[in-house]
């Protein structure tokens, strides 16, 4: 069966356009939402995940409305290939998985990609390593224990936690986090 999925990012925008191309092309059922790509929590891309069955082709008008990037795309395509299904976009041709062809060119996409977070998590680590060398610790600078103590005292004046850390000079999450591990601890 030929599942359709579209999305568009605001909630005025329109879906007509995709609908036709999905419709066009035989798509039974369209599952679609009006919601950033970049969110990785979309519900009705879930539920076609959940329904999907094996020998079904998830379609596309193109990968944008799949996915923002390329490592959500290889992860949803891993998905659909762990359901025995298969993944089609209408826009890049060379992407529909239910081909010898189209799943040979998304394996070495997919390992280019892999390739190429592995390298920037190399370079990462040894920026680390060359910055420690160097006596500098990077990351985030440690909160000032004063500034925090006297946040604390300001709250226990009676003023707001978010005036406490205004006037502190902290942020109000560093103050949140440091309330929380003080009742945890």
């Amino acid at each position: 069966m030929n599942l359709g999925y579209m999305r568009v990012s605001k909630f005025d925008q329109n879906l007509d356009r995709q609908k036709q191309q999905l419709q066009e092309y035989g798509c039974e059922l369209i599952f679609f939402e009006k919601l950033t790509g970049t969110k990785l929590d979309r519900p009705e891309l879930n539920k076609l995940l959940d329904y999907l069955r094996p020998e079904d082709t998830v379609v596309v008008t193109d990968l944008t409305r799949l996915s923002r990037s390329t490592k959500d795309l290889i992860e949803i395509t891993d998905l659909i290939s762990q359901k025995g299904a298969h993944l089609k976009s209408l826009k890049e041709a060379w992407l529909d998985t239910t081909t010898a062809h189209g799943k040979m060119l998304f394996t070495i996409f997919a390992g280019i990609a892999q390739f190429e977070r592995d390298l920037t998590s190399e370079r990462t680590k040894e920026g680390i390593l060359a910055a420690r060398a160097r006596g500098k610790h990077p990351g985030r600078p440690k909160t000032d224990d004063e500034k925090i103590k006297y946040a604390l005292y300001l709250i226990d004046q009676g003023m707001s936690r978010t005036d406490a850390a205004d006037k502190a000079g902290i942020s109000r999450m560093t103050l949140y986090r440091k309330i929380k591990d003080e009742m945890t601890h």
